[in-house]
Protein backbone atom coordinates (compact mmCIF):
# COMPACT_ATOMS: atom_id res chain seq x y z
CA UNK A 1 0.00 0.00 0.00
CA UNK A 2 1.52 3.29 -0.91
CA UNK A 3 1.90 6.21 0.98
CA UNK A 4 -0.44 7.70 -1.40
CA UNK A 5 -3.32 5.53 -0.77
CA UNK A 6 -2.84 5.23 2.81
CA UNK A 7 -2.99 9.12 2.95
CA UNK A 8 -5.91 9.02 0.90
CA UNK A 9 -7.81 6.08 3.38
CA UNK A 10 -7.29 8.41 6.84
CA UNK A 11 -8.64 11.24 5.21
CA UNK A 12 -11.64 9.54 3.83
CA UNK A 13 -12.06 8.11 7.44
CA UNK A 14 -11.36 11.22 9.24
CA UNK A 15 -14.31 12.84 6.86
CA UNK A 16 -16.54 10.28 7.79
CA UNK A 17 -15.94 10.68 11.14
CA UNK A 18 -16.63 14.63 11.12
CA UNK A 19 -19.81 13.83 9.46
CA UNK A 20 -21.21 11.38 12.25
CA UNK A 21 -19.74 14.06 14.79
CA UNK A 22 -21.72 16.92 12.78
CA UNK A 23 -24.69 14.67 12.76
CA UNK A 24 -24.93 14.38 16.51
CA UNK A 25 -24.37 17.54 17.10
CA UNK A 26 -27.20 19.05 15.09
CA UNK A 27 -29.36 16.28 16.32
CA UNK A 28 -28.82 17.10 19.88
CA UNK A 29 -29.02 20.47 19.40
CA UNK A 30 -32.41 20.24 18.22
CA UNK A 31 -33.95 17.66 20.51
CA UNK A 32 -32.25 20.40 23.40
CA UNK A 33 -34.65 23.64 20.80
CA UNK A 34 -37.85 20.90 21.28
CA UNK A 35 -37.40 20.27 24.87
CA UNK A 36 -36.57 24.14 25.77
CA UNK A 37 -40.06 25.09 23.88
CA UNK A 38 -42.05 22.07 24.91
CA UNK A 39 -41.39 22.81 28.47
CA UNK A 40 -41.57 26.39 28.19
CA UNK A 41 -44.79 25.73 27.01
CA UNK A 42 -45.87 23.42 29.47
CA UNK A 43 -44.51 25.60 32.30
CA UNK A 44 -46.88 28.72 31.45
CA UNK A 45 -50.13 27.01 30.97
CA UNK A 46 -49.62 24.84 34.12
CA UNK A 47 -48.79 27.64 36.15
CA UNK A 48 -51.77 29.34 34.73
CA UNK A 49 -53.72 26.22 35.45
CA UNK A 50 -52.77 25.88 38.71
CA UNK A 51 -52.99 29.90 39.64
CA UNK A 52 -56.49 29.85 38.49
CA UNK A 53 -57.21 26.89 40.11
CA UNK A 54 -55.87 28.40 43.52
CA UNK A 55 -57.74 31.41 43.21
CA UNK A 56 -61.02 29.73 42.37
CA UNK A 57 -60.77 27.16 45.07
CA UNK A 58 -59.78 30.16 47.98
CA UNK A 59 -62.86 32.45 46.82
CA UNK A 60 -64.57 29.38 47.29
CA UNK A 61 -63.60 28.93 50.56
CA UNK A 62 -63.00 32.33 51.82
CA UNK A 63 -65.87 32.54 53.99
CA UNK A 64 -64.90 29.41 56.20
CA UNK A 65 -61.68 28.41 55.68
CA UNK A 66 -59.56 31.36 53.85
CA UNK A 67 -56.35 30.30 55.52
CA UNK A 68 -56.39 26.42 55.49
CA UNK A 69 -56.84 26.65 51.85
CA UNK A 70 -53.76 29.55 50.62
CA UNK A 71 -51.55 27.39 53.44
CA UNK A 72 -52.49 23.94 51.51
CA UNK A 73 -52.14 25.72 47.81
CA UNK A 74 -48.86 26.88 49.02
CA UNK A 75 -48.05 23.60 50.39
CA UNK A 76 -48.77 22.29 47.00
CA UNK A 77 -46.91 24.95 45.11
CA UNK A 78 -43.79 24.43 47.11
CA UNK A 79 -44.07 20.19 46.58
CA UNK A 80 -44.41 20.36 42.86
CA UNK A 81 -41.64 22.66 43.05
CA UNK A 82 -39.26 20.69 44.45
CA UNK A 83 -40.01 17.14 42.77
CA UNK A 84 -39.37 19.55 40.07
CA UNK A 85 -35.98 20.91 41.22
CA UNK A 86 -35.09 17.30 42.14
CA UNK A 87 -36.23 15.72 38.59
CA UNK A 88 -33.87 18.02 37.13
CA UNK A 89 -30.78 17.87 38.72
CA UNK A 90 -31.63 14.20 38.21
CA UNK A 91 -31.65 14.78 34.50
CA UNK A 92 -28.56 17.17 34.47
CA UNK A 93 -26.91 14.29 36.68
CA UNK A 94 -27.02 11.58 33.69
CA UNK A 95 -25.54 13.32 31.20
CA UNK A 96 -25.88 13.57 27.53
CA UNK A 97 -25.65 11.15 24.49
CA UNK A 98 -23.76 13.81 22.42
CA UNK A 99 -20.68 11.88 20.75
CA UNK A 100 -21.88 8.50 22.09
CA UNK A 101 -22.58 6.95 18.36
CA UNK A 102 -19.00 8.73 17.46
CA UNK A 103 -17.26 7.51 20.52
CA UNK A 104 -18.55 3.98 20.11
CA UNK A 105 -17.62 4.11 16.03
CA UNK A 106 -13.85 5.49 17.29
CA UNK A 107 -13.80 2.05 19.95
CA UNK A 108 -14.47 -0.40 17.26
CA UNK A 109 -12.33 1.26 14.83
CA UNK A 110 -9.49 0.74 17.37
CA UNK A 111 -10.68 -2.85 18.06
CA UNK A 112 -10.05 -3.57 14.12
CA UNK A 113 -6.73 -1.84 14.14
CA UNK A 114 -5.36 -4.00 17.01
CA UNK A 115 -6.65 -7.30 15.03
Amino acid sequence: MSLRGFAASLIEFLAVRLELVSVEARDEALRLGELLLYGAIALVLLSLGLTFLAVLLTVLLWDTHRLLALAVFSAIFLTLGAVAFVAARARLNQGSRLWGASLAELERDKERLRS
